[in-house]
């Protein structure tokens, strides 16, 4: 990988718990911490796949192309398994709130789109 890319996901993985913080702490003022705890789940549904994949990706830098590729279709396939997993888990805890929850975890993917506008 790249320094450029290094910078941009580096970018990406910033905007994502920036974003989670702001949608986390505006649930929170209008509702009160309880109410936050539904965004704040669903920005680290999206969070973690996406550092994982990252670290996966990086891991990957420099080793010939076939093996590259292999590690994005791994990191991927991980990327999936492991947000289906974080949801289980989350549908677990009670008292989560299904729009807050998906609020949280929408925000969090759409640093993709920011970091995009602002490049």
């Amino acid at each position: 990988m790249t320094a450029a890319n290094e910078v941009t996901v580096g970018k990406i993985l910033s905007y994502q718990l920036l974003i989670i913080i702001i949608t986390t702490a505006g649930f929170a003022i209008l509702g009160g911490w309880p109410k936050a705890l539904s965004p704040a789940l669903g920005g680290a549904a999206a969070f973690i796949p996406n550092l994982y994949f990252a670290l996966r990706v990086r891991r990957a830098a420099g080793q010939e192309p076939k093996k590259i590729v292999r590690s994005f279709y791994a990191g991927e396939s991980g990327k999936l398994l492991l947000t289906a997993a974080l949801f289980i888990l989350i549908f677990q805890i009670p008292n989560i709130e299904i729009l807050p929850l998906l609020a949280g975890y929408v925000s969090a993917l759409s640093a993709f789109w920011f970091v995009l506008i602002m490049r």
